[in-house]
């Protein structure tokens, strides 16, 4: 349905994610990929949404060559867990603490995803709440050695293992917590498209 909506924009991708990537196609849109470098560092004063929304629009500031039709996506995810923010695991051992820290708890997951042209910027997030059972020191060894989830926000997919075992419930999206709120894409994608038609 996108497809031919949007068969008259460049949608490109700007994500290395394979998570993201097979959203994309899932969601039937034709796209391009176009991972650009970008140091990714924020301010102290940001919290939450705030930190993903300023580096999804980070990481499109680099795209500065684009043509007429071009939409760029960039989009970033955080854990959010007792007042900081949670990103990719340095190593093992970072990993395990992190890990440590979620057992037992609730989190939340944000991600934001923006969607710049060479004329406007529109930058969208969502939030989900993770609630983790008390995972012990064996399952999050298992989990390390076997999934090796060293890509993750908060070093853990719930779509793996551990989701499977550790995770309680989820209040949100599913797929905001692998890293894109599909939904919001799609209407976004959908509010352009109307907006290109009454202009």
């Amino acid at each position: 349905m996108l497809k031919e909506k949007l068969k008259d924009h460049n949608i490109i991708l700007a994500s290395g994610s394979p998570r993201r990537q097979y959203f994309f196609k899932e969601l039937d849109l034709d796209f391009t990929i176009d991972v650009r470098e970008v140091e990714e560092v924020f301010s102290s004063n940001l919290k939450r949404e705030q930190i993903t929304n300023y580096l999804a629009e980070l990481k499109a500031s680099v795209f500065t060559d684009l043509k007429e039709n071009d939409v760029v996506i960039t989009s970033d995810t955080i854990v959010w867990h007792n007042d900081k923010a949670i990103g990719k695991p340095t190593d093992f051992e970072d990993a395990k603490v992190m890990l440590n820290s979620l057992s037992g708890q609730m989190h939340e997951v944000f991600t934001s995803v923006c969607f710049t042209s060479r004329d406007w910027q529109k930058t969208v997030y969502d939030v989900t709440k993770v609630y983790f059972k008390e995972i012990s020191e064996a399952q999050i060894e298992y989990y390390l050695n076997t999934c090796k989830p060293f890509d993750k926000a908060g070093s853990y997919g719930i779509q793996d293992w551990l989701g499977y075992v550790g995770i309680e419930k989820i209040e949100g999206c599913f797929f905001n917590v692998m890293g894109l709120p599909t939904r919001l894409v799609n209407e976004t994608l959908l509010e352009l498209v109307s907006k290109k038609q009454t202009t």
